[in-house]
Formats: C-alpha cells, sequence, structure tokens
C-alpha cells in the first residue's frame, strides 16, 4: 500500500472543450479570410477600406489571443486532507486588508472582512490579520477596535457551531443554518444572541460615522490635528495573541502608513509594501493573504487549500501564489451592466491554469514572502544567502527589518525579533514611513511593483518574468465573495481604472514580449497577458471602426465586401453570436443574460475604456498624469439572490455615481 505522505497535495486536470476549440477556430479562420479578400480586392481600395483593413486586423490578433490563452484548459483539485499527514508544523500566515476611504469604503464592510479571516478554521496563534487604511480615518480604527470585542464572541461560535458562512452580515441575513446537530434550543438561544451583539456593533459603528466630531483622547490622541493626506505613521496593536493561545483570537493590528503632500505614496502598492515591512517586522509569516475590503471569506478552509498548493513538493518549487477567483452574491438578475463577469472567470482561469497561471488579481491571494522580497526559483538551488550590503541596498536601513527578510529568505518561519509586539511598533513606525522606502529596491525589484494603476498585474508579470508559476485555486464551495458594482457609472470607473493600468503595462518597459524576449516568460503566458493589455488598446479600434460606418453614410464611400464576400462578415456574426448564446445557456444563464452581457460589452470599451486609452496617451505625451478611482462600496441587499425590480434596471441607470479620486493625494 503506498504511502499517504507521497501522495501529492493538489492535481491539475487538464480537459478539452472540443466544440468550444472547433468555434473558435472557425471564428479565427473567417477573420483571416475577411483580411485576405480586403487585400485581393484591389478596386475597392479607399480610405475607409484601408482603416477597415486595419481595425480587422486588430480585430483578428485580439481573438487570437483569446484563442491561444483558453486553448488549454486545466483544473486544480487540492487534497486539504493530506494537509496534517504530509507537514509537520503548520505554518503562520499573515492576512492583508486595505481600505482607503470611511467614505466610499464604509467601516461597517471593513469589519466584516476582518471577522470572517479572524474565524477561519486555522490555528489561531498561526494567524496575523493587518489592516491598512489609507485614510487615516479614526472611525475605521474605532470601528476594527469594537469588531475586535465582538470577535472574542463570534468566532467561538462560528468553530463551536461549524458555522460556513462566517460574515456575519451575509450570516444573519438568512434564517439560522438548520442541521441536526445545531437545530436545538441552545444553539437558537446562541444564534439570537449573536444576532444583538451584532445588531449593536453595527449601530455603534453608525452613530459613531454620524458623529461630526471625531475622538481626541486616548487611543485615539494620534488622530487628532491628522489630515488623511498628511500625518504621520501610526500603528495599533488592536488585539494581541500574547501567548500563542491555540483557542484564542489572531493578532489584530492597524496601520496607517506616513503621508505627506509632497511625497508619492504609490496607491495601494505602495499600501501593500508597508503592510509587508511591518508584519515582517512582527509576525514575518512565510505565507501573505491579501484582500480587498469588500472580499469576504465563503470557505473556512481556504487557508488549507492554498497550503496544499505552496507546501505540495512539486509546488515549493515552482509556484509563487495561489489565486483564489474573483466571485459575487447578491447578484442582480440578468447581470444588467454585465459586470458580474461569470463566464469570463469560468473560462479565463480555466484557460491560465493550463498555462504559466494566473494573473495576480490584487485580492484573494496567497504569496510567498521570499517571492515578494525578489527571490527566483534559480535563487533555491543556489542558496539564499545575502550580504547586508545587498540587503541594505534593496530593503532599507532598519537593520530589525533586514534581520526578518534574511529569517524569511532562510526559510525560518518566526520572526527574529520580540515576542512582545510592542517591543517593535517604533521600528515598524519606521519602515512604514514616507520616506523609508528613497534609495531602495521596494517598487522596483521588491515588494509590489510601481508604475501601473493595476499593480497587481504588474507584480504578477514581474513574477512570472522571473520563472515563477502561479496556480488558480477553485474549492467547494468558492473561497471569496463580493459584492460586484451595483450601478452603470461605478462599473464604467472601475473598467476604466483596470483598462489604463494595463495600457501603461504596456507602453512601458515591463511589456509582456521584453519578459519572454529577455526574461523568463513564456510565449503562451506572454500572449495571455498580452490579451488582458488588449483591455486598453482594442477600445481605439473599436470607436474607429464604429466611426467608419457615419463617414461612409456621408460621404457615399464603400466599407462591406461585395457580392459573396458579404458571407464571410455575415458567416462571422452568426457563428459568433450563436456561439457566445450557446455558452451562456450551457452555464444555467439567460438569454437576457447573455444579451446585457453582449450590450456592455459595447458600451463599456468604447466609454470607459477609450477614455482610459486617452488617459494613457496624455501621459505619454506628458499631459497628463493617470489617476487612481476608488469605487464606491455598499452593503448589498440581504437576500443572496438578485432582485426583480432590480434585475430590471436599464445598464445606464441606477448606482451611484459620485467618484471621489481618494487615492490622489
Amino acid at each position: 500500500m503506498a504511502n499517504k505522505n507521497s501522495f501529492p497535495l493538489y492535481e491539475k486536470h487538464r480537459y478539452k472543450y472540443t466544440y468550444k476549440r472547433v468555434t473558435e477556430s472557425l471564428l479565427l479562420i473567417l477573420l483571416l479570410l475577411l483580411l485576405g479578400y480586403r487585400v485581393i480586392s484591389v478596386n475597392n481600395y479607399s480610405f475607409p477600406w484601408f482603416v477597415a483593413f486595419v481595425c480587422e486586423s486588430w480585430f483578428t490578433i485580439s481573438w487570437f489571443f483569446t484563442l491561444s490563452t483558453q486553448w488549454s484548459p486545466a483544473l486544480i483539485k487540492t487534497y486539504p486532507e493530506r494537509l496534517l499527514q504530509s507537514v509537520q508544523e503548520l505554518p503562520r500566515v499573515d492576512m492583508f486588508v486595505t481600505t482607503a476611504d470611511p467614505v466610499l469604503e464604509p467601516p461597517i464592510i471593513t469589519v466584516n472582512t476582518v471577522l470572517s479571516l479572524l474565524a477561519l478554521d486555522y490555528p489561531p496563534h498561526k494567524l496575523a490579520c493587518y489592516v491598512s487604511d489609507d485614510g487615516c480615518s479614526p472611525l475605521t480604527f474605532y470601528a476594527l477596535q469594537e469588531a475586535s470585542k465582538f470577535a472574542k464572541f463570534w468566532v467561538p461560535f462560528c468553530k463551536k457551531h461549524n458555522v460556513q458562512v462566517r460574515t456575519p452580515f451575509r450570516y444573519f441575513s438568512a434564517k439560522p443554518e438548520v442541521s441536526t446537530a445545531s437545530n436545538t434550543p441552545e444553539f437558537i438561544h446562541e444564534w439570537l444572541q449573536m444576532k444583538n451583539m451584532y445588531d449593536d456593533l453595527s449601530q455603534k459603528i453608525e452613530l459613531e460615522a454620524s458623529q461630526k466630531s471625531n475622538p481626541s483622547h486616548g487611543n485615539f490622541a494620534v488622530f487628532s490635528n491628522t489630515e488623511r493626506t498628511n500625518h504621520p505613521s501610526i500603528i495599533k496593536v488592536i488585539w494581541e495573541n500574547k501567548e500563542d493561545l491555540e483557542d484564542g483570537l489572531p493578532h489584530l493590528i492597524y496601520i496607517s502608513r506616513e503621508k505627506r503632500p509632497k511625497h508619492s505614496h504609490h496607491f495601494k502598492a505602495g499600501a501593500m509594501n508597508v503592510l509587508t515591512r511591518v508584519s515582517g517586522l512582527i509576525t514575518n509569516a512565510p505565507f501573505m493573504l491579501n484582500v480587498d475590503c469588500d472580499m469576504i471569506v465563503n470557505n473556512p478552509k481556504i487557508v488549507h487549500h492554498a497550503l496544499c498548493i505552496l507546501l505540495d513538493p512539486k509546488g515549493q518549487k515552482e509556484v509563487a501564489f495561489a489565486q483564489f477567483p474573483q466571485q459575487f452574491y447578491a447578484t442582480l438578475k440578468d447581470d444588467p451592466f454585465g459586470n458580474q463577469m461569470t463566464i469570463l472567470i469560468k473560462y479565463l482561469a480555466a484557460g491560465l491554469a493550463g498555462l504559466q497561471g494566473p494573473f495576480y488579481a490584487g485580492t484573494n491571494c496567497f504569496h510567498r514572502r521570499k517571492v515578494i522580497y525578489g527571490l527566483s526559483p534559480d535563487d533555491l538551488d543556489k542558496g539564499n544567502s545575502i550580504s547586508e550590503k545587498e540587503l541594505k541596498q534593496k530593503f532599507g536601513a532598519s537593520k530589525e527589518l533586514m534581520k526578518s527578510v534574511a529569517c524569511a529568505l532562510e526559510g525560518r518561519t518566526y520572526s527574529p525579533n520580540a515576542v512582545n509586539i510592542v517591543n517593535v511598533i517604533e521600528a515598524a513606525s519606521q519602515v512604514a514611513g514616507c520616506g523609508y522606502e528613497y534609495g531602495t529596491g521596494w517598487g522596483k525589484q521588491v515588494g509590489w511593483i510601481y508604475g501601473s494603476l493595476t499593480e497587481d498585474v504588474l507584480t504578477g508579470l514581474t513574477i512570472h518574468e522571473r520563472g515563477w508559476r502561479s496556480e488558480m485555486c477553485t474549492p467547494n464551495p468558492i473561497a471569496f465573495t463580493g459584492f460586484a458594482p451595483g450601478g452603470g457609472p461605478t462599473t464604467m470607473a472601475q473598467q476604466k481604472r483596470w483598462a489604463t493600468g494595463v495600457l501603461e503595462i504596456f507602453v512601458s518597459k515591463h511589456c509582456p514580449i521584453f519578459g519572454t524576449l529577455f526574461h523568463k516568460l513564456t510565449l503562451r503566458q506572454c500572449i495571455a497577458y498580452m490579451w488582458i493589455h488588449n483591455w486598453g488598446l482594442l477600445p481605439a479600434f473599436e470607436v474607429c471602426y464604429a466611426c467608419l460606418l457615419a463617414h461612409c453614410i456621408i460621404t457615399n464611400s464603400n466599407l462591406l465586401p461585395q457580392g459573396l464576400g458579404m458571407c464571410i462578415p455575415v458567416a462571422i456574426l452568426v457563428i459568433y453570436k450563436v456561439y457566445t448564446v450557446s455558452v451562456y445557456l450551457a452555464e444555467g444563464l439567460s438569454i437576457k443574460a447573455w444579451w446585457n452581457n453582449q450590450r456592455m460589452s459595447r458600451i463599456t470599451p468604447m466609454n470607459a475604456g477609450f477614455c482610459a486609452f486617452l488617459s494613457v496617451l496624455l501621459k505619454i505625451l506628458r499631459m497628463s498624469e493617470t489617476v487612481f478611482d476608488v469605487t464606491k462600496k455598499d452593503l448589498p441587499p440581504t437576500n443572496d439572490v438578485g432582485d426583480d425590480k432590480d434585475g430590471g434596471r436599464n445598464a445606464t441607470s441606477g448606482g451611484n455615481s459620485k467618484q471621489e479620486r481618494v487615492w490622489n493625494w
């Protein structure tokens, strides 16, 4: 009988979509035939004909990007039950939550995310939760303080009754989970008690938010005379598991990095680098999970699933990070704004899993700390020793941080600093300063990479260029859920930011083509990155192509093929529409959902995408700088399914149009 320890902790199953491959290949052939027709039709040469040829050439290239990215899908299967048999001791994990503004991102949302992390099915003394508040808000700090008091009751309740959804907002929005074990008077009593406590917590936070003046006494004294763009580093230990108790709560630490008006803060990437440095001084866990403030845990076993990938003998040498897909709850019926991305996430995630791995999505991701510190797979064979001089050049002048980095690169689990967190607060405040990174490798060689609004894509690309792989983890039940933007303007702002960021990468020295030519990015992974960078390029061709029709009507010129040649674009249109409808129906979605997504796939690129293209163009011409727009987040309706009335909203109505550029400080 085989030794259980010899079994892999995860497996990758490859499969084929024959119908999908054949149809997409046929469409590519038809697109090439259309280009060929335009080339050989010498008599029809004109300005509109030439522009149409250029646009259709890019459409063909774009379709090739799609075809290549999704050609060899794969699915990851993890075996968490084998994990404890394979490792002697579970490693520590540091968890990062980022928020930027208490108005656009209400603290009650952040609180729910934090509570879902504190209640994970993992030894609490192995976890630490760090919350980055880039708004320097005493309200956020107050909310976390109150949440820590509630967590002392909430976490034991979840573990005692094996609660699946450990986010209070979602858990109490439904009836109590009914099972043979839990359907008792004791459980009902405890459930009602917990619900009342959560209601009290919500009311306290709402009441504090309604106050016009901020508290300036006790723990809040550090917030007096502070501005969002001008304040010192603030690091507060809200809860410390002082004796590493296995039945206690994880560490909970509040961080607001230093901000000064004349210092660049590098948006979210800068916040993530501060979290990395501060956590390196305090707990220095070998693995780091980062989530956005509105991405809540839906599966309390997520750490085990991620570690199956990261601790697998093969994965330890090849896999840099384990990415979980973004999925949504409380969605609007038939996806009127086309932002639920159900089909995109499924097929893109599967396609990327068959290549060098998924992109880093900026949230729901487990990282190796030493990879974030710049380690490559080749360094594993050469050894991880690094001189003190090189440590100082890359990581800064903090001696405590240099010791911590050396510890992480050598594979040691625990921090070399004192066990008492309070003893390292001064050093942590130093590395959270706005001037600490000057003259170091932060943002260039190590940490989250600067230079794009989509710091996640750029950081993941840099990691892949070093030769690392990544894996997409899709456990059942799903790991994380969030709330999709609830309105057209919010969706547009989000899509504009994404398109701007990926186009910034494409026109910079970080272009994936260079990664393949001069680094270790595989060719098909490069094509996959080109597919996502095309979000910022394609709108320019689509707008130009759409304007051609108006131009031809005004000038009475010809654009479409004549005679039998017209069969080619007609065939492309019919086959594509039938194919996409069949994909939506196969996934259990409605015709209306298909139509809404088709409609928004034209509206969004030709508005938000084209604005992104213009933004980057102006940046290249040094006439303007790109701006990080934070989308407003609200708690969704209490029911978990779309509402019929909301589902009928027009894609250009509804939602909150208020967009504040809170990261542009």
